[in-house]
């Protein structure tokens, strides 16, 4: 499917002995032994490919829609009170599917630009990588505040890059971390608002009845899930995060 285009793509390059012959590396070294054999010997390739492997999917989660899905998912059930309901696995799981809907066209514009000539051996694989990255640097550029380049730009004492269109990875990846970071915990602020609310007038009527022992959240609590269960929360917030990206 569609949705697993860009992890596939990168696998096939890190396995592409077209990409390993380019950077003069052999996965398997033959030799003749004394005993009229042969001797296979692995290089320091797989070295490489393992760290690659490990450093893959912190990469995919930075440069996604992913961090801000599932900041949000995880103050929403903080502001329920639901304690570990839904659990973590299942919040996770939920912001991964909804990270592949929402990076569906960027993977697309992948596949169709970078995957398709680079199997029908139009172009090399550093270019199908080039031209990969240009879909996925326009979606964090769209997402990312100019301030929070500017921040990193400041920090970088590069002050060349500010008169350039074309802003290195090392500085847009951690800018656009940052920006998913600040506006996920202000679409959370705002999620967090209404429950606050029923809490403090459920407190405010457990005081003026002397029912002080009693906690509020005991009471608030079904009364927050009614709430959330007549506005058809779930598919109010994850339409909310979804239409975020694009609009």
């Amino acid at each position: 499917m569609l949705h697993c285009r860009l992890p596939v793509f990168i696998t096939v390059l890190l396995l592409s002995p077209e990409l390993f012959a380019q950077i003069g590396l052999d996965i398997i070294t033959i030799a003749d032994n004394d005993n009229g054999g042969q001797t296979y010997t692995l290089s320091i390739q797989i070295l490489f490919l393992m760290t690659a492997f490990t450093l893959l999917p912190a990469g995919l989660l930075m440069m996604t829609s992913f961090t801000r899905i599932i900041i949000v998912l995880a103050i929403l059930r903080q502001a329920l009170g639901t304690a570990q309901t839904p659990n973590t696995q299942v919040l996770i799981g939920l912001a991964l599917f909804l990270t592949f809907f929402v990076m569906t066209p960027v993977l697309d514009q992948i596949f169709d630009q970078a995957v398709t000539p680079y199997l029908s051996e139009e172009i090399t694989a550093v270019e199908a990588l080039q031209k990969a990255s240009i879909p996925l640097r326009g979606f964090m550029e769209s997402q990312t505040r100019e301030n929070d380049i500017d921040l990193f730009i400041g920090i970088s004492g590069n002050d060349r890059l500010i008169d350039t269109d074309i802003i290195p990875f090392s500085l847009l990846v951690p800018a656009f971390v940052t920006s998913e970071l600040k506006t996920a915990f202000q679409i959370g602020f705002l999620i967090f608002i209404p429950f606050l609310i029923i809490d403090l007038v459920v407190a405010s009527v457990l005081m003026s009845m002397g029912m002080m022992m009693l906690s509020p959240l005991i009471i608030s609590f079904p009364f927050k899930l009614m709430l959330f269960v007549l506005i058809d929360g779930w598919a109010l917030i994850i339409g909310t995060l979804a239409a975020s990206f694009y609009f």
